[in-house]
């Protein structure tokens, strides 16, 4: 889940915990997760760093206001600066509507190297309502309101006294022009690496409604209180619509979120509304230790109201929170799984259909440059394959074409690459290219694009190996240009997969209108829905325009590696999957020693 939602697309969603249906354990979306599968995979070719991951909290204070008769919608985006004086886009905060003092829930992870000088360059901008139903990573930042950057070295802020720095904004040409931008003040903490979390079911009863005309819409957030007296969102539940005696989703806190059980929290219960003015209903203190009591006692803790008067007193509400589960549970790592025996067993799919162009003529996508330049088909099974055959032992990878006329006249939408009636398989990624140059010679481009087939494919391999292992997971790569004509077939096909363990990366190439494709990547939060009205069990699916990866704003690592681990993780959790204990007890060894 990538992560973060704004208040608007997925504000009904949680944020800063795993999005998680009725039979699968909650998992919390941190990225120190993906950190440290892309840590193994370079450290493992002998790329050893010595670093310490730290999380950037961040919240704004008297912010521009470029909105008519509203306020901003601000979000942040984070940068490394360069040697070379270019930007490196580190993250983004979600969006939090209709706000000039926003606090945002998202954090930013960032590698600290002691021995490099590391520049960091904030922008805010106020993001356009038309572009609330779009995720914050593919938001076009030009389309967005500037509302004004700052800039400091991270040592500056980890060295400072309760490590947090506050910055003014100003205007990207320095401190000339507007000068009162606001401030941004960054929080840094370094990345506790812990197994302990907790999982917590909240209700409440009683609640005080806030709405004229119907029931107030309340949601839960819980921030933690810092060393300097500050709080720190950690996380918020979904909305629970029209409601008074809410029950919420399982939570799930990581030692990294609460850092002790006798840390303070503040849980603020507040009714919803699209305007982005949320309207508070009650707040409570309570540490985790606390919250413990409360579920073994079945006893509920009153919410107070704060005085808006200078008196001091606070309001006793009626309205009760009780913690009807409190657990505690280890988190195992993606490194856990993959170190001791866990494998991702590469497929791809490659599309064939007529709006790729005559392979023979070098405007099309499919030309093979005989001057051995890879074409965007060609570099997404190189750079994606060497990534997934680091973790797969027989690199042997079923490889497919769809939407092409093949040998016998007829259009298939799922035929073997390699030509053969019999086997699916190729050796390595090199088999790949070689079968996919030698597909193009056999196949003539057809049509329509149709995802299904492959889809079906690559899951019925999934669900075989659970007659024989556990231990495996399947990564389906379908490269494409096209728009989809089978899109309701393939959310029917996704949400059948959404029960193996199976995830599927879309690569999309050329500058094709891919809304289908955003759709299935269902990063809004929203599980996809089947014809029937069945909803997928998880999100198995991360879609990456290929354009963005050739602008040099990502690599396809990266964009595979953002949310597999989390998709792996949250299988392997919802079957209770756990990896060897001998092997996790080596992992822990040599992590202490780098």
């Amino acid at each position: 889940m990538g992560g973060c939602f704004s208040d608007v697309r997925g504000g009904k969603q949680a944020v800063g915990v795993g999005l998680t249906g009725p039979s699968m354990s909650p998992m919390p979306t941190s990225d120190a997760t993906l950190n440290d599968a892309v840590d193994h995979f370079f450290r493992a070719r002998g790329l050893h760093q010595l670093f310490t991951q730290v999380e950037l909290s961040l919240s704004g204070s008297r912010l521009r206001d470029r909105d008519i008769i509203s306020k901003s919608d601000p979000m942040v985006v984070v940068y490394t600066k360069k040697r070379d004086g270019t930007l490196e886009e580190l993250g983004r905060t979600e969006v939090i509507m209709n706000s000039l003092n926003p606090a945002w829930i998202k954090k930013i992870t960032v590698a600290y190297h002691f021995e490099i000088v590391q520049p960091l360059i904030f922008h805010v901008y106020d993001v356009d309502t038309k572009y609330f139903n779009l995720p914050v990573k593919m938001l076009k930042l030009n389309d967005q309101e500037f509302l004004g950057e700052g800039g400091c070295v991270l040592s500056e802020i980890v060295t400072k006294q309760g490590q947090s720095l506050t910055l003014d904004l100003h205007n990207r040409n320095g401190n000339r022009g507007l000068k009162n931008l606001g401030k941004l003040t960054v929080h840094a903490e370094e990345t506790v690496a812990s197994r302990n979390a907790i999982e917590v079911i909240f209700h409440c009863s009683r609640l005080e409604n806030k709405d004229l005309f119907s029931k107030s819409d309340p949601f839960l957030r819980i921030s933690r209180i810092v060393e300097n007296g500050g709080s720190i969102p950690i996380c918020k539940t979904e909305v629970v619509d029209n409601n008074l005696n809410p029950i919420w989703r399982p939570l799930c806190l990581t030692m990294q979120q609460f850092v002790s059980k006798d840390n303070p929290l503040v849980i603020e219960c507040f009714d919803f509304n699209s305007s982005g003015n949320h309207v508070l209903i009650g707040k409570l203190q309570k540490s985790v230790a606390d919250l413990e009591k409360l579920h073994k006692q079945k006893t509920g803790a009153n919410f107070i109201l704060p005085s808006s008067a200078q008196h001091g007193y606070e309001k006793v509400l009626k309205g009760q929170l009780f913690v009807d589960q409190f657990c505690e549970k280890p988190l195992y790592s993606f490194i856990d799984y993959v170190s001791s025996g866990f494998e991702l067993n590469f497929m791809v799919a490659v599309d064939f259909t007529a709006s790729n162009g005559n392979p023979r003529t070098p405007d099309s996508l499919h030309y093979i440059d005989p001057s051995g330049q890879f074409n965007a088909y060609q570099q997404a099974i190189m750079e994606v394959g060497e990534v997934i055959q680091f973790y797969d032992s027989d690199k042997r990878f079923p490889a497919w074409g769809f939407g092409g006329r093949t040998i016998d006249g007829t259009i298939s939408h799922c035929f073997n690459l390699n030509g053969s009636a019999s086997g699916v398989e190729v050796e390595g990624v090199q088999g790949i290219m070689a079968a996919y140059a030698s597909a193009l010679n056999h196949v003539a481009l057809a049509g329509p694009t149709l995802f299904g087939q492959v889809i079906n494919n690559a899951a019925e391999i999934a669900g075989q190996s659970l007659s024989y292992s556990s231990c495996k997971y399947f990564v389906l790569l379908i490269i494409t240009d096209g728009v989809l004509t089978d899109l309701q077939e393939t959310k029917d096909a996704l949400v059948r997969a959404s029960d193996l363990p199976l995830s599927i990366l879309i690569v999309g190439v050329r500058g094709a209108d891919f809304k289908q494709m955003e759709i299935l990547d269902a990063d809004d939060g929203r599980r996809l829905e089947s014809s029937t009205g069945r909803v997928a069990t998880r999100d198995i699916v991360q879609f990456v325009p290929m354009r963005e990866v050739r602008g040099g704003q990502t690599s396809v690592v990266q964009a595979l590696l953002e949310e597999l681990p989390g998709q792996f993780l949250t299988y392997m959790r919802s079957r209770d999957i756990k990896p060897g204990a001998v092997n996790i007890a080596q992992t822990s060894a040599s992590h202490a020693t780098i």
